[in-house]
């Protein structure tokens, strides 16, 4: 279920050179839009330089701190931040406080998304009461309420026969797994990879098997169970790796990466700028490109920004007291044209599907299309317009973001989403 706040369906042309991979559009059109849905899509002899429409983007993974941290982010500054970032729909996790583990607490949260939500977005719940990894959530009864998924998102599912009955249960609720997946007592006290930089730096490694020991696991019990599953946030090598042989094994699996792990490494930390303490933390440029190539041939089928703010005092401390998490909806897709599409890494038609149509399949929403009859969810984009990353600059209400002072190349001019114009710049 995703939810949004009433608004008028807007009727508008736009013209630009359309990439939809989706429909296999790839040329100059004017594209019409009358009452929110799409009602033509005709070819012109050329469109306005640098201008690109594209299905708007859909992220599988944010947190609106809500309900506990408002103070932080809300559903109207979060959904008005990805609407900025060219964002028709997001799906929330359920870390909050209280968790999102009970129809209640989901079913208000549905309900203030229908007052406040810029674009539609969808919840998703525990799978553990309290996230503590010891009891099921009531599955059924949240799927009922509206749960798009199920995750215990910032913690693992440590034990495995937990995780065995969960997968058994979401059957039941007919809903997908979203796994967190972390080795709890091999990361425990890590505050960034290790690997050489933490050694020079004197800071806790967090290895890379923390995470793919983890992967390894839930495929293993996903395989068993015969349940589809959905990864989050991959950061290392050796995960994408056991990702691409499930798929080939026959494993029902999508798989996330986040801008910041497919853009950056580890080096950015020799700064001790807690703005780049994420977790899964930044690893080395192996990894990145591991990420890269699992892009590319489609093993990571989804780019999701793991948009995770924090208050400014909590980040202004040193690197070790600050907790983790950086902020992605308004910078994800100029940070992507920016390290991957310009440098030749990654073609801008991967970045635009891995960013829209995968998310949406991955969860079970519907996949944005430029097509005749299809709702108006459009991203209209500035290819070649550079503008530099700053504090006052952002709509989420907190700044804690890992390119700060950063000159990117690519910006989002229009957003529609359900068929009405959520932003222009």
């Amino acid at each position: 279920m995703l939810s949004s706040r009433n608004g008028r369906a807007d009727s508008l042309t736009l013209r630009a050179h359309v990439l939809d991979p989706v429909s296999g559009l790839d040329g100059p059109a004017a594209v019409t839009v009358e009452e929110g849905v799409v009602t033509a899509v005709e070819s012109v002899a050329a469109a306005p330089e640098g201008l690109l429409l594209a299905p708007a983007f859909v992220d599988p993974h944010v947190h609106l701190r809500v309900p506990g941290r408002e103070d932080e982010e809300t559903i109207a500054s979060g959904t008005a931040a990805a609407a900025a970032g060219g964002y028709c729909a997001i799906v929330a996790m359920p870390n909050t406080d209280p968790v999102v583990d009970t129809a209640p607490v989901l079913q208000a949260l549905v309900e203030s998304a229908r007052e406040e939500a810029v674009i539609p977005t969808g919840f998703t719940a525990a799978i553990s009461k309290g996230q503590r990894g010891q009891e099921l959530t009531e599955m059924a009864e949240l799927a009922r309420a509206g749960a798009i998924a199920f995750t215990d998102d910032g913690r693992p599912v440590a034990s495995a026969g937990l995780m065995r009955r969960a997968l058994a249960y979401s059957a039941v609720a007919d809903r997908p797994l979203a796994l967190h997946c972390e080795e709890p007592t091999l990361s425990q006290g890590g505050q960034m990879h290790e690997g050489e930089v933490a050694a020079a730096l004197g800071l806790a490694g967090w290895p890379s098997v923390a995470e793919s020991l983890m992967v390894e696991r839930d495929l293993a019990l996903a395989a068993y169970e015969g349940r589809p599953v959905h990864l989050q946030h991959l950061s290392a090598r050796e995960s994408v790796a056991a990702v691409r042989r499930a798929r080939h094994a026959g494993v029902r699996v999508s798989a996330e990466a986040s801008p910041h792990h497919l853009c950056a490494t580890d080096e950015l930390v020799r700064t001790l700028d807690a703005n780049v303490k994420m977790n899964p933390p930044l690893r080395t440029e192996d990894d990145r490109r591991a990420l890269v190539d699992g892009l590319l041939d489609g093993t990571i089928d989804c780019i999701a920004t793991d948009h995770a703010p924090h208050a400014r005092h909590e980040k202004d401390v040193p690197f070790e007291e600050a907790p983790f998490g950086v902020t992605g909806l308004e910078t994800a897709f100029a940070a992507l044209n920016t390290f991957l599409v310009r440098t030749r890494e990654v073609p801008l038609a991967t970045v635009l599907e891995r960013l829209s149509a995968g998310p949406a399949r991955a969860l079970g929403l519907p996949v944005p299309a430029i097509a005749v009859g299809e709702p108006a969810n459009l991203v209209l984009l500035d290819l070649g317009a550079e503008w530099t990353v700053r504090e006052d600059g952002f709509r989420s209400r907190s700044a804690n973001s890992w390119l700060l002072g950063r000159t990117l190349v690519g910006a989002v001019v229009k957003t529609v989403a359900a068929g009405r114009v959520v932003f222009a710049a």
